[in-house]
């Protein structure tokens, strides 16, 4: 006695069974898949925002830096301009009370008999032109102004008679080396 069982119907139900779980389990793994994606996606993209944040905090504290080095740029270029003006200022002072030092010594060298008609100081040198009553006037005169602190040795230029026998004309430079200006200073000067 033989029985005939018939398997293909158990074997159709297993390979159905099988196929839907395969399916099942593809489609779990694509939503797997697609969320651990989602996720990754989800986490870079917190990455690149607290990245891009910290960029815009160094770039705010940079723009803060560059204005601050803008304006001490510009205060030590003021300084600098104050610090020439300052210089000038007190050349023109050194200036003014030597020009006035120097008449006052010249005036006080002055030997008897001699008669200044012109005195004219232009930067460091200083020209004279004055009249003596006899030739000896004239050396002690030169010697009076090279004795002169601040003043170096007078050099003669012309002595002359004049015409109605008044005395000896006489000229001569003479260098002032007791203030020596910078050479930006004096460029500065009016």
């Amino acid at each position: 006695m033989s029985m005939a069982i018939n398997l293909l119907p158990w074997r159709e139900a297993q390979r159905e069974r099988r196929t839907h779980t395969f399916f099942v389990v593809v489609a779990g793994m694509l939503v797997v898949g697609v969320v651990l994606g989602l996720l990754v996606a989800h986490f870079y993209q917190l990455k690149l925002a607290a990245q891009q944040q910290r960029n815009a905090y160094i770039s705010s504290h940079i723009e803060r830096l560059n204005a601050d080095i803008e304006s001490v740029s510009r205060y030590a270029s003021d300084a600098e301009r104050l610090g020439e003006q300052i210089a000038v200022f007190q050349a023109l002072q050194t200036e003014r009370t030597d020009a006035v030092q120097l008449f006052n010594d010249v005036a006080e060298s002055v030997a008897n008999g001699v008669i200044y008609q012109r005195l004219s100081k232009s930067g460091n040198n200083v020209s004279v032109t004055a009249v003596a009553g006899s030739e000896r006037q004239v050396p002690e005169q030169l010697r009076r102004i090279a004795a002169l602190p601040g003043l170096a040795v007078p050099s003669l230029l012309a002595v002359e008679s004049e015409q109605n026998g008044s005395g000896r004309v006489f000229r001569f430079d003479v260098e002032q080396t007791a203030t020596v200006l910078p050479q930006d200073v004096e460029e500065a000067l009016p």
